[in-house]
């Protein structure tokens, strides 16, 4: 199973709404009491062994709309199969705070998740989105996800990190992505 969080690798992006894979990440790693160890793949990572399975838990280095070439990498390296990548994400189609995982699915808006699909050839894949919001006008979109989160949403998407990471560990442990998606109503 490789496990992977979307964001931007520059310390500048740390704790903006495009970066939500990685905060997920972030709090999973703790909830397991593991760290990134491994530099390789255009990512750093983890490789852990959970109910004799091994576990790879990724954050890419390639930017997000390159996200696909550290994916693909990963998965060939360790013939993870498609059906077996989780890929966490920030989704401005959805309110910020809301959790939403699906078996598969389109990229929608996703940059990152569009290079994914295209490079892996393949949109069969299991993802959790966290919802981030839309910008206010006039601000643009771009200069939205890459803003950093503030006020109340920060507190709101804190939790949900927190609660995006406990429904992944507890899919780790259990393998089982429909219990997943009720527990994150």
């Amino acid at each position: 199973m490789l496990i992977v969080g979307l964001g931007n690798p520059d310390k500048k992006y740390d704790g903006t709404y495009h970066n939500a894979g990685f905060m997920v990440i972030d709090k999973l790693l703790d909830i397991l009491g593991v760290t990134l160890k491994e530099d390789g793949c255009r990512s750093k990572y983890v490789t852990l062994y959970k109910n004799s399975k091994k576990i790879i838990i990724a954050k890419p280095m390639t930017y997000m709309n390159l996200s696909g070439e550290a994916v693909v990498a990963l998965s060939s390296r360790y013939n993870v199969p498609v059906s077996e990548i989780l890929v966490v994400y920030d989704d401005i189609d959805l309110p910020a705070g809301d959790i939403r995982i699906r078996k598969n699915g389109s990229a929608g808006t996703h940059n990152g998740m569009r290079n994914i699909c295209a490079l892996l050839n393949s949109n069969e894949f299991p993802r959790v989105r966290i919802g981030i919001g839309k910008p206010q006008p006039p601000m643009q979109l771009v200069d939205y996800v890459l803003s950093h989160i503030k006020g109340e949403n920060k507190e709101k998407l804190d939790k949900t990190f927190e609660k995006a990471a406990h429904l992944i560990a507890d899919f780790i442990n259990h393998n089982d992505l429909d219990k997943m998606m009720r527990d994150s109503k």
